[in-house]
């Protein structure tokens, strides 16, 4: 009952329709209990700095004129000679750090991107993108995250010389094979901004910033009281302040409304354990192993511990059940490269290096990788 598990960036109900919004949401916020925000929570995400204005009006506004503003966006989006994005999960940003340092997660360079579009009065429509989970983990915090992305379309009656009035295209920060075939739906800006402070919210929880968590989170639901993530991630707030009673409070809501979630159900009942409701706490566990049998990371802790035990072609075997549910899990990757490693296989080592290091999803685990990876290069196959 050691971990918690919270839902970031673009991860709405795994239903495929909306869940019932909870009512009167704010019964379940105790401001009293958490200390003042140490920073704003009521941030224009949107807002453009001069910087992004000089880019869009004079870096590529020939490009915009030659192209049209639909066209010519898309370009510089697409050219690592003009913007150069990189994709960054350590930190959820606004368009305009997002666009100073060039890099940010799926939600925050979605942001950039409407941002960027609506200053060239282009429209703006937003997708949730029904793709398979990816699961991370920061200490003792799982995260499940999904995907959005954006449709950009030219204003009615809008003409020009290339006559792409009525074009439009949609914009993905994922290589199009990783979502092509996936459903999508719709969702409000509202519910982007919504997503962008929850994620605000975990992030200052795995800094063990608990009211700036909470703070962040409260602001998630006020913004859109039917993104129910940011409940969730009230409720792990509450439980890891010591507020045993309105962590239950809170899933128990969630859970009225998503009964056979696996993500509710967990968080309740490490709440109930740690209140000492066992037996309610056991009895939501057994009907949790029986929607789920193997829980995120199952296999990747079976391996690690098989690594630290000396039993690497073991190890391989787990680390390979893993990458079966994730192929592109950087930390089974890596495991898989220490095993083969071990094994003096080094040629499969340096292959599943680089594999890790090309699959990160943050600049710092990049870095270690392709540290790794050099020093391991200067070992020959024999």
């Amino acid at each position: 009952m050691r971990w918690s598990i919270l839902l970031v960036c673009a991860v709405l109900s795994a239903c495929a329709t909306p869940a019932s919004v909870p009512p009167r949401p704010e019964q379940l916020f105790n401001d009293a209990a958490f200390q003042a925000r140490s920073t704003p929570v009521d941030v224009d995400v949107f807002a453009l700095n001069d910087a992004m204005k000089h880019f869009l009006h004079d870096e590529i506004g020939p490009q915009l004129r030659r192209k049209g503003r639909l066209e010519g966006l898309i370009d510089a989006l697409q050219n690592r000679a003009q913007l150069k994005l990189e994709f960054d999960s350590a930190e959820t940003r606004t368009a305009a750090e997002a666009f100073n340092v060039r890099a940010g997660n799926c939600i925050s360079l979605v942001i950039m991107t409407a941002a960027l579009a609506r200053e060239l009065g282009l429209l703006v429509d937003y997708q949730r993108v029904y793709s398979e989970e990816t699961w991370s983990r920061d200490g003792t915090i799982l995260f499940r995250s999904g995907h959005v992305n954006l449709v950009l379309r030219q204003q009615p009656g809008y003409t020009n010389m290339l006559n792409d009035q009525g074009q439009q295209i949609t914009v993905d920060f994922l290589p199009q094979e990783d979502v092509r075939g996936y459903r999508t739906r719709p969702i409000e800006e509202r519910t982007v901004i919504a997503m962008f402070m929850n994620n605000r919210a975990a992030e200052s929880l795995a800094r063990g910033q608990l009211d700036d968590a909470y703070w962040w989170a409260r602001a998630a639901i006020s913004h859109d009281s039917g993104f129910l993530n940011a409940y969730n991630t009230l409720g792990v707030v509450y439980r890891r302040h010591g507020n045993l009673g309105e962590a239950e409070r809170v899933y128990r809501v969630l859970l009225e409304r998503e009964p056979d979630s696996p993500t509710v159900m967990f968080n309740l009942a490490a709440v109930l354990t740690t209140a000492g409701q066992l037996e309610a706490a056991q009895a939501l566990l057994q009907e949790l192993q029986r929607i789920e049998t193997y829980p995120p990371f199952y296999f990747l802790d079976q391996a690690q511990a098989a690594l630290t035990r000396g039993e690497f072609r073991a190890a391989i075997g787990l680390f390979k059940q893993e990458l079966a549910r994730d192929p592109s899990y950087h930390a089974a990757l890596f495991g898989l490269a220490v095993a083969y490693f071990q094994l003096g296989d080094f040629a499969s080592a340096r292959k599943h290096l680089n594999a890790a290091m090309e699959n990160s999803t943050t600049r710092r685990d990049h870095e270690l990788y392709a540290a790794k990876l050099d020093r391991l290069r200067s070992y020959h196959v024999h």
